[in-house]
């Protein structure tokens, strides 16, 4: 397996894990995936921003739970059968992420990753890797770990740092 390196991150394996938010279909890093389970309605926690759900036990660990409709301005969620949260290994912590499906696991090699388009202030790509094409699917590449760790978030210390 290599590194695909698009110039503002790495997917350690070239093997991403995908997910849908709406209608769009979403990638991230395999590693960095720890297991995927079914929506529960976690715990509120007061004064939390919107995309922050709330928290869960899982197997005596607390687990902080995202929203990324939320977190990406995609509407308002609906929470059904279909509804998983990804369990993430990121830095020290093990945060969750809710999204409408996982659809699968794929390879991607780095001649089928595009660098995300440039829209200035309007949309903010920092968080995004790069445009991945399958066949006739367009896979959103997440840096999933950056995302995490960005400051409004406060989940995980930047690694970085």
């Amino acid at each position: 397996m290599e590194n695909i390196d698009t110039g503002s991150g790495i997917v350690s394996s070239g093997e991403c894990l995908t997910f849908t938010l709406g209608k769009e279909e979403y990638g991230i890093d395999i590693l960095k995936v720890q297991e995927i389970r079914g929506y529960e309605a976690p715990t509120r926690i007061a004064n939390a921003p919107p995309f922050i759900k709330g928290v869960i036990n899982l197997r005596g660990v607390i687990v902080p739970i995202i929203d990324l409709r939320l977190k990406f301005n995609l509407g308002n969620p609906s929470y059904d059968q279909f509804t998983v949260v990804i369990i993430l290994n990121i830095g020290k912590r093990v945060v969750g992420a809710v999204v409408d499906g996982v659809s699968d696991v794929i390879q991607i090699s780095p001649e089928n990753l595009r660098p995300a388009p440039e829209f200035g202030s309007i949309l903010d790509t920092q968080y995004i890797l790069g445009l991945g094409t399958i066949d006739e699917r367009m896979i959103i590449v997440v840096d999933i770990e950056k995302l995490m760790t960005s400051q409004e978030m406060a989940l995980v210390e930047d690694i970085g740092a």
